[in-house]
């Protein structure tokens, strides 16, 4: 079995890698031959130590990614969130790759955000609004930066001095930064990010512009709730797996009338994305298996290339 720790593959990882990589994997679930297996969700010993277990298999590859959430680990200097992605070797059912991924988790995350941000929302898109001030939200930022002309980022947190904090980190990679209000925040951006733990609507919908484009990248899990229901009935509504986002995704809210659209399918040129400039889209990340696998692969091949 090769292994690859988190410290080697944090050296290998760039938001170009992880971009294409999760692009190819959010097409390659549109393929009949893809399967993405249930999601299982465990705790630690302490209940406040979470778990998720996701499995998938594409005409290729076959494997899992564990991701772990320890909530003390910040207090300890260590991050709160780990991943560590199993590679199947499918000639003899043994795990012929682990690669620990936390690092790379942060860049896959915020790949989909940015495949599906370059999809849907409008070109001259140049104003974010950013929901989160973790670990995840800075990755979010720097990725839509990659494809979007941001000229400001407005972050919304509960926390003012983490909010401060990050406007400050942000600036100090060339990006415009400040903090504000989630109206406020809401009411002039192009686009919308939210990267939280939140259960319950962080912004009214009334306060969306026409036009906007909005990424849901923190619900993973029963009960999650980051956007507020009232907005999908006047909104085209995308996500990474529909089966997925229906049940532990932002889309376990949408009424069952409603459709969503696999954004890999958009990829493919197989379904239309946005179809004006006075649009809403909304793009659903529950985070699905297959993009660990695409991304395992990409790290894997970088480092035995190296040897």
């Amino acid at each position: 079995m090769k292994f690859i720790s988190e410290a080697e593959s944090a050296k290998i990882i760039t938001h170009q890698m992880a971009y294409e990589a999760i692009r190819e994997a959010l097409v390659a679930v549109t393929q009949p031959v893809t399967r993405s297996f249930n999601v299982v969700q465990g705790q630690g010993s302490d209940a406040r130590n979470t778990f998720g277990v996701k499995a998938s298999a594409t005409a290729t590859l076959a494997g899992l990614k564990v991701g772990s959430f320890w909530a003390g680990n910040e207090a300890k200097g260590l991050p709160r969130h780990n991943s560590l992605i199993l590679l199947f070797d499918q000639s003899c059912g043994k795990i012929g790759a682990a690669i620990e991924a936390g690092k790379v988790n942060a860049y896959r995350t915020a790949a989909a955000d940015a495949v599906a941000t370059d999809l849907l929302a409008r070109k001259e898109a140049s104003i974010l609004a950013i929901f989160g001030t973790g670990h995840q939200a800075r990755y979010e930022c720097i990725a839509l930066a990659r494809i979007r002309p941001i000229a400001k980022i407005m972050i919304v947190g509960r926390d003012e001095h983490k909010a401060q904090l990050m406007a400050e980190e942000l600036r100090a990679t060339g990006l415009k930064a400040e903090v504000a209000d989630a109206e406020t925040a809401c009411r002039g951006a192009d686009i919308i990010v939210t990267a939280t733990p939140s259960r319950a609507p962080l912004f009214e919908a009334q306060w969306v512009r026409p036009g906007t484009h909005i990424s849901g990248m923190g619900a993973d899990a029963r009960g999650k709730q980051e956007l507020p229901v009232e907005l999908y009935a006047s909104a085209r509504l995308y996500c990474d797996l529909p089966e997925q986002a229906r049940l532990i995704g932002e889309f376990q809210h949408v009424p069952e009338q409603l459709e969503m659209t696999a954004i890999g399918r958009v990829a493919l040129g197989e379904a239309p994305g946005r179809l004006s400039d006075k649009d809403i889209t909304i793009f659903d990340s529950s985070g699905i298996a297959v993009q660990d696998l695409y991304i395992g692969q990409r790290i894997l091949d970088e480092w035995e290339g190296a040897l």
